[in-house]
């Protein structure tokens, strides 16, 4: 995985005014936007129907026989070999006859795999201070990644500058068809008309899904970011064989926000009105500051106002920042151990009140107030274990590590695809220009 940097923005101020999304009629769409816009609802769940069951087969066990299909899946083998004709005929499957057992007779006994080099879905993690742009293979995993600082100003102008940023990005990908865009954002998210509340950053019912959509010509769904790594881990994550299907799964995160997602039956819950907060679960802490809720106690911007209040590292400029707490901690400065430490025992005693009033089977924690400093987990788990008042349980930390923002936003442009892979396949395509009209 290569990470980049986005273009200037004077480049991308340029693009903005020649193309301003939000704003352009559909009557004058160009050639480009033929295809299907639309804003399509997250889907983080484990799929059962036939297609969604014989492509994730293929996904996790390729290249795989239709008869071992039928045996993985437990559908009829009538029922494999019509959804491998489909998937075949929208080109996500592929065949290896080069695979097959020698002196086989038939077509069924060809392997079939995931047909991955033709398409990329596209990702977006819109973050409080970063937006990481990801585009991701039918695996979901990460090709490449680029960072810029996330859009400032009027919600109408900083999401002109992002969509620009996107249809940029996906010009440079000549050789891989995109087939849809995943937006996992804080706030509060309408997954079905994809619009975004987002008081840190000034936005108000921002229509991300629409603007998205049309400017990129694709489907897009846009998720709630701890919903989103929720079912990073759910779809993407190695799960432990000692959780069943039907079990639930509590995730927490915590960096610059806090924030939590239960997966009920193998499916991310939603509330429809949103997410709930964490944000204002009591936590005291003196050396953190004192605000006595949970989000301003452990957010890095606690932590850095801490640090610089105790001289660990200076008021101001390029070395006033997490990495340098973290670079002193481990150069084995006590104050910075100390700081650090004490953020690690305020989230293991929040993970704690979680755990107790939820009761998961499973118990995942991610974001980079766990993952950027792995030596305070013991304290973690510590904390937590004094303060459940339930039998212990262990803590399971995030499959993928500092990547969790970049998965997320991953997973939510591949769900639609796991979910309903041959309906997926037929959105992505372009329509003819009167139809798109």
């Amino acid at each position: 995985m290569r990470a980049t940097t986005l273009p200037s923005a004077p480049a991308v101020a340029t693009t903005v005014r020649r193309l301003p999304a939000s704003k352009r009629p559909l009557a004058a769409a160009s050639p480009r936007l033929t295809h299907q816009r639309h804003v399509v609802a997250p889907a983080l769940k484990v799929a059962d129907a036939a297609a969604a069951s014989v492509f994730a087969a293929a996904r996790m066990r390729g290249p795989i026989a239709r008869d071992a299909i039928a045996r993985v899946t437990g559908l009829s083998i009538a029922t494999v070999n019509r959804q491998v004709s489909a998937l075949l005929d929208a080109a996500i499957l592929r065949e290896r006859a080069d695979l097959a057992v020698s002196g086989a007779i038939g077509r069924p006994r060809v392997p079939v795999e995931v047909n991955h080099e033709p398409f990329l879905t596209l990702g977006i993690h819109i973050g409080a201070k970063t937006t990481s742009i990801v585009a991701t293979d039918l695996f979901g995993r990460t090709l490449d990644v680029v960072e810029t600082p996330t859009p400032r100003g009027p919600q109408e102008a900083a999401l002109a500058v992002l969509s620009a940023s996107a249809r940029k990005y996906l010009s440079r990908w000549h050789r891989r068809r995109p087939l849809w865009v995943g937006v996992a954002a804080g706030g509060v998210v309408d997954g079905i008309t994809g619009h975004l509340d987002h008081p840190r950053l000034g936005w108000s019912q921002a229509p991300v899904g629409p603007v998205l959509a049309e400017s990129l010509g694709l489907p897009v769904s846009v998720a709630s970011h701890v919903d989103a790594m929720a079912g990073a881990e759910l779809l993407l994550g190695s799960r432990r064989p000692s959780v069943a299907p039907s079990s639930t799964s509590l995730y927490v995160y915590a960096r610059e926000t806090v924030g939590f997602a239960l997966s009920i039956d193998g499916r991310v819950h939603s509330p429809t009105s949103g997410p709930g907060t964490i944000a204002a679960l009591p936590a005291q802490s003196e050396l953190l500051g004192g605000s006595g809720q949970l989000e301003s106690t452990v957010s890095d911007e606690a932590v850095l106002t801490a640090a610089r209040r105790q001289r660990i590292i200076p008021a101001e400029g390029p070395a006033s920042s997490m990495a340098a707490v973290l670079r002193t901690a481990r150069q084995g400065n006590d104050a910075a151990q100390a700081l650090l430490g004490e953020r690690a025992r305020v989230l293991g005693e929040a993970v704690a009140l979680l755990r107790d009033m939820l009761n998961p089977d499973d118990l995942v924690v991610g974001g980079q107030a766990f993952t950027e400093y792995p030596e305070a987990m013991p304290l973690v788990e510590a904390a937590f274990a004094a303060r459940s008042v339930l039998p212990a349980r262990d803590i399971r930390l995030t499959t993928f590590g500092n990547r969790v923002q970049e998965a997320g936003a991953g997973v939510v442009s591949l769900g639609g695809l796991y979910a309903d892979p041959i309906a997926a396949m037929r959105r992505s395509l372009p329509r003819r220009p009167e139809a798109a009209s």
